[in-house]
């Protein structure tokens, strides 16, 4: 085989490769221990409008800085005096209510990026706003702690940032059965055949026969762990609540996995906000909260914590197109059993005090619940995942 028809026909493995090099996954034992503590990551990709997500509702600076875009009081799904939920949010509402939702106000970190590639690089990365990191916080957490190729698996087509380590990275996989597919492709076979080729020895092509070794392993393990387990559950028929049930058909199935991430996109909302927005956040509502209920029903919540995040918030002041423009401080979701402060986390932001853009300004370096999640979830000490301390928060 020639070189150059390997790497013509690369890009059907280009999910595959991403699976780093450890033990077969054949070889690890099938059946998981109960209790096995797992995170799911969801993203709201674009830069979520946080303030018509937790509204302000008593708030007159909220509703003159928008008189058009703004929720109306009478949609609000009221959390206390001052603060409610959007309308498409009643399933978040339901949680809250049963103490199994944390939502904290005013996160983000000094010297806001309001690049989107930049700031989810350093949510991804968990680096500082002047630092430049190549590794994902998830990654690392794989090259320090990682056992097998499935430790970390994004639901999705491609590998984000957050998922790469310096000697390893997640696997990535729209679902189980897509991924054995691709596994199983006859090219796959005749490119292992070739293993002894020695043109492909001289250009270094061994570690990739590996990692097609160990990609085809992982995918089988998957497929065989997961293949018995089919939600019951009504997702409907969108791109992210397909992801929810193939995350919810992962866990139920006892996956050894430690770390899942997922990603809702659309939110960059300069124009015509109100129509999209309210879309998107039933999208997501509805897709978490059947999650939610599935793994309840399989006894498997417990063991899950579901972290909700956005690179950044919108600026408080809608703008001509009726929309909103990249801002900083926004809120996050942590969702759970026996959370140590369910409800509201912290104050409403203050819409008195903004920074020269016009933007909300962080209270919560979005860090500290990192390390919270690090020390007291995945049960490693946040020390080795971040390049500098921070206190964690009081979370789980």
């Amino acid at each position: 085989m020639k070189r150059r028809d390997f790497i013509k026909n690369s890009a059907l493995a280009s999910s595959l490769f991403l699976v780093p090099g450890f033990l077969k996954a054949m070889d690890a034992q099938l059946s998981v221990p109960e209790g096995i503590k797992r995170l799911v990551i969801i993203q709201l990709a674009g830069g979520n409008d946080g303030l018509n997500t937790v509204v302000p509702y008593r708030n007159d600076i909220y509703y003159r800085e928008r008189p058009m875009i703004a929720i109306k009081k009478r949609h609000i799904i009221k959390l206390n005096t001052e603060l409610g939920f959007h309308t498409n949010l009643a399933p978040l509402k339901e949680l809250f209510d049963k103490g199994e939702l944390t939502i904290v106000n005013n996160v983000g970190y000094p010297n806001p990026n309001r690049s989107h590639f930049r700031s989810t690089d350093i949510w991804h990365t968990a680096s500082a706003a002047n630092e430049v990191l190549h590794e994902g916080w998830v990654g690392r957490y794989l090259d320090l702690y990682g056992e097998n190729p499935y430790d970390a698996i994004e639901v999705g087509n491609a590998l984000s940032l957050i998922m790469k380590g310096k000697f390893g990275n997640g696997t990535v996989a729209k679902d189980a059965a897509m991924l054995k597919k691709v596994a199983g492709d006859p090219y796959f076979d005749t490119l292992l055949s070739y293993q002894q080729d020695a043109h492909l020895s001289e250009h270094n092509m061994g570690y990739l026969y590996q990692t097609m070794i160990d990609a085809k392993q992982t995918a089988n393990y998957i497929y065989e762990k997961t293949k018995v387990t089919k939600s019951a559950f009504d997702y409907g028929t969108s791109e992210f609540g397909k992801q929810m049930k193939t995350l919810a058909e992962f866990i139920n199935s006892r996956l050894d996995t430690k770390v899942y991430f997922a990603s809702l996109n659309g939110f960059d909302t300069h124009a015509g906000q109100s129509g999209k927005h309210e879309s998107l956040l039933k999208t997501y509502a509805e897709g978490v909260g059947t999650l939610v209920k599935d793994l309840k029903a399989n006894g498997t919540f417990k063991d899950t914590l579901i972290l909700t995040f956005s690179e950044f918030g919108r600026r408080v002041s809608q703008n001509a197109a009726m929309g909103t423009d990249h801002g900083a401080a926004n809120n996050v979701f942590v969702i759970g059993k026996n959370l140590k402060r369910p409800g509201l986390y912290n104050q409403a932001p203050d819409l008195t005090r903004l920074d020269k853009n016009g933007d909300l300004i962080y209270e919560i370096d979005f860090r500290r619940i990192y390390a919270n999640i690090m020390d007291n979830w995945l049960d490693v000490p946040s020390t080795t995942l971040l390049n500098e301390a921070h206190a964690p928060l009081n979370i789980v």
